[in-house]
């Protein structure tokens, strides 16, 4: 019965963590038994033992119960069949869902080299929007799981696609998450690509893109390194345009506050 199996996965993250606690009784209990049924349930005929499958494996993941030779042995595996463009299109929207929501607890170096390939054909699926949708509401998160070096490498493409997208969805989505994926890049990078491409949001045909450009704005603006020379100023006509690096800031009317200033000098950090 379903109920039984999903009632089942409800019950493994406590039973893991009792034998983590109990190891010398119990060294090899939960890498024999109990995550083998983990990875098995993953892809459940039922959505409902799916579902508490994966909620049972993230917080194994949270915990770091899971070993790493069972992440890349037995969890990426099965996640990469499940989001193969062959796969089952309910897979494999569940599929890109757990990928995005486990890469801030995988080290980068098996995000890059496992999930990140496939995140990208993902962002470029033709056949369902849902999937481009979600791998564009967590950019973000997979630019800061990745690092600078990937993302400015095989992420910015990526992202410019989706913020040009025929779907407004989309293109909103990718609005809301433009201060983390700046956040992840270089200054120049921040200037000379994301500056254009997030005046094309804020200037985008749907008003609901245009709203969540503008709500963005100042968490972008505040990514800068030096918010005196953003490179971004609102002309008088209430149009953002890009300010060449040379002229002198201090006519700017919407210069960052000292807040920005605050924000700024943390992100520089990067």
């Amino acid at each position: 019965e379903p109920t039984v199996r999903t009632e089942l996965m409800e019950q493994i993250p406590p039973i893991a963590i009792f034998l983590q606690e109990s190891r010398p009784k119990f060294p090899t209990a939960f890498f024999e038994y109990l995550m083998p049924i983990v990875v098995r349930y993953l892809t459940d005929v039922n959505n409902q033992v799916r579902k508490a499958g994966q909620e049972a494996l993230l917080i194994l993941l949270e915990q770091d119960l899971v070993a790493q030779s069972d992440i890349e042995n037995k969890v990426c595996p099965i996640l990469l069949d499940l989001s193969a463009p062959d796969s089952d299109d309910e897979y494999k929207v569940e599929a890109v869902n757990i990928i995005c929501k486990m890469a801030s607890m995988l080290s980068r170096t098996t995000v890059e080299h496992m999930l990140l390939p496939r995140f990208c054909e993902l962002c470029s699926d033709g056949k369902l929007f849902q999937v481009r949708k979600i791998c564009a509401a967590n950019f973000g998160d997979i630019c800061n799981a990745v690092g600078q070096e990937a993302t400015e490498r095989l992420l910015i493409p990526k992202f410019f696609e989706l913020c040009s997208d025929s779907v407004w969805g989309m293109r909103k989505a990718c609005a809301e998450c433009f201060m983390a994926v700046s956040y992840t890049t270089s200054p120049e990078v921040r200037r000379s690509k994301l500056s254009p491409l997030f005046i094309s949001l804020i200037s985008d045909t749907c008003r609901w893109v245009r709203q969540a450009a503008f709500q963005s704005l100042g968490p972008f603006i505040s990514t800068f390194a030096n918010p005196s020379s953003a490179g971004l100023y609102i002309r008088e006509d209430g149009t953002l345009s890009i300010r060449p690096s040379a002229q002198d800031v201090n006519s700017n009317p919407c210069q960052p506050s000292n807040n920005v200033t605050v924000v700024s000098s943390s992100a520089n950090a990067t």
